[in-house]
Order: structure tokens, then sequence, then C-alpha cells
């Protein structure tokens, strides 16, 4: 039995239980004709995706069209499409069809998913909900394709279009709902899609900190801006009259005013660090006792990662409000030094020397401006000197140039006898009085009295 045909001259699909009808289609001589247009297809696609990975991408970063794999993402499932819908075609002017019906909704559910997915993946990294929503994507896909396969999609959205109400003066159904919402979903992709190609280019041309900034804000500015036009493009296809969102506007801007002002004041925060380039990405800084480099900023927080690697995300509105100290926003030199006492009766030349000596052994310290050495205090104890260098790298580390500093002192003025001196207290004991060490508290000769007695 021949499978049906429609008078369009596609495959029609089989009526809805009748299996066997399905299994005689699949059991037919025609069926090894078509899974071998199906597998040239594959084969085709395979080599065509390979040839332009390997021109165009030939790292093995991930991106939306190539992924990570070769089949990973979204050119290999839309060309793989493209062949057989043309196969499909051929076929179909010879001989029945059966293997295509189902492979033609397969793969449009597959390049669905994958388009969804690595958007979303390129758009939102390491979200914590990203991965929920692969899984509402990839699940209503293959429910799409179960449906369409079987016949059971246009009874389905006749039964939800007879589900109606009255809102306001129009008349909405649940199939409505339905596709608009897929339809919002798609047009939102599709922005996310091209504000993720937007800011790969220009983020890839961006040449130093400054540009990077600046290119930074332009991308964050066209994300937004192509998400608010997608999402007015959807709700106007689904026939929803936008001059109603005059009053769901004016709630937002309440919510905004009584309980969103701080999430508001970040985003705008991070749109003014991004335009006027106080701080960039690349920069060392140091904001509430935390110092590191900027890494990344968003539109509502700044990521700054420290040399231990460990990271901070430091709300937008801390970077306007508080103090900041950006130590590479001009000139990258930073300065240091080290504090270091000696006895009163050391050379204070000598000190002086053995002190730069230390300092410049180390590579990273500048020759210009050149280290000093200086008698800064009188102490207690003994001559305090202050060691002063300048270094040009602080993302590199301080604390480790200063301990490497510090032991070269140690090692040069034990080797010339320069002593650094530990507290000492003198304690003048009149001569009438007994020696100290016949001299017991009161606490204990009580003591031997008790127990005297006992």
């Amino acid at each position: 039995m021949n499978a049906p045909v429609s008078q369009s001259g596609s495959a029609a699909p089989l009526p809805i239980g009748d299996f066997t009808l399905w299994l005689q289609a699949f059991l037919r001589p025609e069926a090894l004709v078509e899974l071998g247009a199906l597998a040239g297809c594959v084969a085709l696609a395979w080599v065509v995706v390979a040839l332009a990975r390997r021109a165009f991408q030939p790292d093995e970063s991930s991106s939306i069209w190539f992924g990570r794999r070769l089949v990973d993402g979204v050119l290999f499932p839309a060309l793989l499409l493209m062949l057989a819908y043309g196969a499909r075609s051929v076929l179909l002017m010879l001989q029945p069809l059966a293997v295509f019906r189902v492979a033609i909704p397969v793969l449009v559910a597959l390049v669905v998913i994958r388009v969804g997915v690595k958007v979303l993946q390129v758009a939102f990294r390491d979200a914590a909900w990203l991965r929920p929503i692969e899984r509402t994507i990839s699940w209503v896909a293959w429910m799409g394709m179960v449906l369409w396969v079987s016949g059971l999609l246009p009874v389905l959205l006749s039964e939800l279009d007879q589900i109606t109400w009255k809102l306001g003066g129009s008349t909405l159904s649940v199939r409505t709902l339905i596709e608009g919402a897929l339809t919002a979903t798609a047009v939102l992709v599709i922005t996310l899609w091209i504000s993720a190609a937007i800011e790969a280019r220009l983020l890839k041309a961006a040449t130093g900190p400054e540009a990077m900034s600046l290119r930074k804000a332009a991308s964050n500015a066209t994300r937004a801006l192509l998400m608010f036009v997608g999402l007015m493009l959807a709700l106007s296809s689904v026939g929803i009259d936008l001059t109603a969102l005059s009053v769901l506007g004016g709630a937002i801007g309440v919510g905004i005013g009584f309980g969103l002002q701080k999430l508001a004041a970040n985003y705008v925060s991070g749109f003014v660090i991004l335009t006027e380039r106080s701080m960039r990405i690349g920069d060392m800084i140091r904001v509430d006792n935390f110092e590191g480099r900027i890494t990344d900023i968003k539109a509502r927080f700044t990521v700054i990662r420290n040399l231990t690697g460990r990271e901070s995300i430091v709300p937008n509105e801390v970077l306007i409000t508080n103090r900041v100290e950006n130590l590479s926003l001009d000139d990258p030199k930073v300065w240091q030094s080290s504090v270091v006492s000696v006895s009163y009766g050391s050379d204070v030349e000598l000190v002086g020397r053995l002190l730069l000596e230390a300092a410049l052994s180390q590579p990273r310290v500048l020759r210009d401006p050149a280290p000093s050495a200086s008698l800064s205090a009188f102490g207690a104890d003994g001559l305090e000197f202050t060691l002063g260098y300048w270094i040009a790298d602080p993302e590199n580390g301080q604390l480790g140039l200063r301990s490497d500093i510090n032991k070269r002192i140690l090692a040069l003025f034990r080797e010339h006898g320069v002593e650094i001196p530990f507290p000492q207290r003198v304690l003048h004991w009149p001569a009438d009085k007994p020696p100290m060490s016949e001299v017991r508290p009161p606490s204990s000769r009580l003591t031997d009295e008790v127990m005297k007695n006992n």
C-alpha cells in the first residue's frame, strides 16, 4: 500500500493509530533508497562543516555556528536539514516517502534545540538557570516533533483554539498565548544571537583596556536595545496592543522608585563606569580592602580577581559612591616601602648603601625613578630607615617582592655585622635593697605561712 500524498505533492501524515501503514512504508525496498540518500546528506554535511570549521575557526574554541565539536553547533543540523529537504523534494517525484517524513521533523527539532541552547550559552555563560531552560527547549521541541509526525498537532491546535476568553476589547485563546510565547522566545533568541555576534566582533577588535571598556559598553547597550525591540515586535505579532503597556510601564516605574532603587542604580552605574572609563577591564584597583584586577564589567556588577585567584563580585554602585584606588589609571608605576630598624651604634651610610643594594638586586624594582633609603625616625630601640622603591607591574604581586627584598636586607646586615635591635628595658635597683633574687611577692609569703600553720 502506498503512503498517502497530499495535493501539494508533500507526504500527508499517516492516519493516527494505523501502525500497519507505518510498518509497511518502512519495509518497502524504496525505504532503502531514502536511507541511502539521508546517509549521503549526513556525509556531505559532515565534510562541508569540517572544511568550514578548518577555514573559519581553526582553534578549538566554542561558537554558535560550530560549537566545541564538529556536530555540536548550529551549522551541521541546519545544513543537514537543507540537504535532506532537497533530497526529499527529488525523491518525492520518484517514489512515495516514509523515512524523510520522520527525518525532516527530527532535523527541524534538532535545529531549534541547537539554536536556542547555543545562543543562550553564549549570551548567559555560567548562569544557574541556564540548564533548566535548555531542558525546557529540548522537551518542547521533541514534543512538537512527535505531535507533527503523528498528525496530532492540527487536532491539538484546533482544540486549543476553542478555549477563549475576553480580555478588554480583544478575545484571546490558549493557542494564541502559546503561539505568542513561542514567537516571543524565537524573537528574543534571534536578538540575543545578533547581540552576541556584535559583542564578539566588537571585543575581538579591541586593542587595549580603554577600547575594551568602551566596546563593552556599546555591546551592553546594543543587547538591551535589541531585546527591547524584539520583545515589542513579538508582542505586536501576537496582536497585543502596545498602548495597553502604558499601565505596566507606570507600575514598573513605581516599583523602581520604591523597591528597585539599588538594582536600577547598579545598572546606571555600570553604564557610567563603561562610558566615562574611570575604571577599565585590566585595571588594578583596591576597594573595601580587596585588591585585584578587573576581569569583566557587567551591566549590574564588576568582577575583580585578586592574585590568589579569588573573585569578588562588586555592585557597580559601590564603585561609583565609595572611594576606589585605581593603581593603574594613568601610570602603572606603584611605590612600595619597607621599614627596618638598626642599633644606634650602626654606620648610617653603610646601612643606606646596603638597603639600596637590596632593592636593586630585584629586577622588578625600577631604576628610574631610583630607589631611596632614608633615616626616617629615631625609634625607642634603634634608628628607623625607610627603603622606598617603584615597580611597574603590580599585577604580578607586591607581597612576594617585599619579602624578597627583606630577605636580602637581612642577609646583607648579617654579612656586614649590622645589628637589628630588639626591645630592651633597663631596671635600676637601689643599692640598699636586698637582691632581686631574694625578693618574693606577697602571695608567695602568704602561701609559706599557710603551709607552716598546717
